[in-house]
C-alpha cells in the first residue's frame, strides 16, 4: 500500500501493480478499491496500475466537508504519483467522477467510462434529495437503511433483493461504506447528463456499456458520445452493469495501448 496527500491534506491509499504506461482505476458507489482488484490484476500484464481508495474508503482519509472538488483533487494526486499523466478508467458513478475530473482539465491521456449512470428520462431518476437522505440516515446510525435506499431507490432493485442481501457475507462491508453513498449522489447531482461539462472534455474518451445491461445505459452512452468532443461508444455483448473483468480488460488494454 502506497499513499499520496491530496491538496487538503487527506491521505489517499492505493495499490500499485505491474509495469508499463500508467492506468488509474476509479471505483463506483457502495464499493472500495477491492471491487477493481480483478481488473487491476489483468491490466497489470501490460500497464502500471494505480488502484486507489476514494476518500472515506479503506485506508484513505476523509477530511470534511465533502465536495466533488476534493475528490477531483484526490484523483489528481494519484495521477501525479503515476508520473503526471495517465489513462483513467471509472466505473459507474466513478465514471461520472472521471468525467468531472476530465472536464476540470486533469491530465489524462485517455478516459474509459464504464456505464456512467446518467438517466435521460426525468421520471426515472432518483429523488432529488437523495444525497441528503443518505446523510440523514447515516447520521441517525441507520447505515443498513441507507444501503437499502440505495439499492431500491437508486439502483432500482426489487425490495425483496435488498431484504435478502442483508443476510449475505458482504452486507457488513457495504454498510461500512454507507457514508460514501452521499458522496456518489453528490457527484451524480440530479442524474441528468452534464452536457455543459461533457463538452469541455478534451480527453479521448471511450464510453462502454454491457449488452445485457439496463437499456437506459445505452441511451445515455449514445447521448454522451454525441456531446463529447472526442468520444466513442462500445458495447460489450453479454455483460451487465456488474461487468466481468475477463470481458472488459481486453477492451481497456486495446484502447489504452492504441
Amino acid at each position: 500500500m502506497d499513499y499520496v496527500s491530496s491538496k487538503d491534506g487527506t491521505k489517499i491509499g492505493f495499490d500499485r501493480l505491474g509495469e508499463g504506461p500508467p492506468v488509474v482505476l476509479v471505483c463506483g458507489g457502495s464499493v472500495d478499491r477491492s471491487a477493481n482488484a480483478p481488473f487491476a490484476q489483468l491490466l497489470a500484464e501490460g500497464f502500471t496500475v494505480f488502484n486507489y481508495d476514494r476518500r472515506g474508503r479503506g485506508p484513505s482519509g476523509d477530511t470534511p466537508p465533502y465536495a466533488v472538488e476534493r475528490e477531483i483533487e484526490d484523483l489528481e494526486a494519484v495521477i501525479v504519483a503515476a508520473g503526471g499523466s495517465a489513462c483513467v478508467c471509472g466505473f459507474s458513478s466513478g465514471a461520472a467522477l472521471v468525467l468531472e475530473a476530465a472536464a476540470a482539465g486533469l491530465p489524462m491521456d485517455k478516459a474509459a467510462l464504464w456505464e456512467p449512470p446518467y438517466i435521460m428520462d426525468p421520471s426515472q431518476r432518483p429523488p432529488a434529495d437523495t444525497a441528503k437522505t443518505f446523510r440523514e440516515l447515516v447520521s441517525e446510525g441507520r447505515r443498513g437503511d441507507a444501503v437499502e435506499f440505495f439499492m431500491v431507490q437508486v439502483v432500482r432493485m426489487p425490495a425483496e433483493f435488498a431484504t435478502q442481501a442483508k443476510s449475505q457475507p458482504w452486507w457488513g462491508a457495504t454498510e461500512a461504506l454507507a457514508h460514501t453513498l452521499a458522496y456518489d449522489a453528490t457527484i451524480m447531482g440530479d442524474y441528468s447528463l452534464p452536457v455543459d461539462r461533457a463538452t469541455q472534455v478534451k480527453t479521448p474518451t471511450l464510453v462502454l456499456t454491457g449488452g445485457a445491461s439496463f437499456p437506459f445505459m445505452h441511451e445515455t452512452a449514445d447521448e454522451l458520445v454525441r456531446v463529447l468532443p472526442d468520444g466513442e461508444a462500445r458495447r460489450i455483448e453479454g455483460q451487465t452493469h456488474d461487468v466481468s473483468p475477463d470481458a472488459l480488460a481486453p477492451v481497456l488494454k486495446e484502447f489504452f495501448a492504441a
